[in-house]
């Protein structure tokens, strides 16, 4: 099988670097996989888990999201933050959660919620701000596109019975 040179990078360290077989990549627009020869693609990644394929071996690393660039034989993420899958701590990262949903549940949306949001809740800032992203995108974007949907609708209307 061809192998493509995969480059993970988080802020605090380079993850991975060398030649492999297959990348499993979490993208905003879906999941999906990279192998050698695959069109060149520029892609966002949310929150989720990267596995990563070379020979009979398989490492799997936690990203919370970032780019994703694949050009002349070479893939390389630029993690906003990445661990490997070993040193994640499941029971700290589901309580912060849990701590983080109540919280908001208790803060009307909008702007009053993203200031809201805790930064304590974590000693990395961009595990803060992966935690608003995935916890506000959704419904501040919702609201946001309605309101902007509304105001085109009337712009047309106006434009067609004027």
């Amino acid at each position: 099988m061809a192998t493509f040179r995969f480059s993970l990078v988080s802020p605090e360290k380079l993850l991975f670097a060398g030649q492999v077989d297959q990348v499993d990549l979490p993208g905003t627009e879906g999941d999906f996989g990279v192998l050698a020869d695959h069109a060149p693609i520029v892609a966002a990644l949310r929150p989720g888990i990267v596995t990563v394929n070379f020979g009979t071996d398989r490492e799997k690393f936690v990203v919370y999201g970032g780019p994703a660039e694949f050009a002349t034989a070479e893939l390389t993420v630029l993690a906003d933050l990445a661990t490997s899958i070993e040193d994640v701590d499941l029971t700290e990262l589901k309580t912060r959660i849990e701590e983080v949903q109540e919280g908001l549940t208790k803060t009307p949306p909008g702007d009053e919620l993203d200031r809201a949001l805790p930064y304590s809740i974590t000693t990395n800032r961009s595990t803060s701000i992966w935690l608003r992203q995935s916890f506000l995108v959704n419904s501040c974007d919702q609201d946001r596109t309605h309101d902007k949907l509304q105001q085109t609708r009337a712009g047309l209307r106006s434009q067609v019975h004027p």
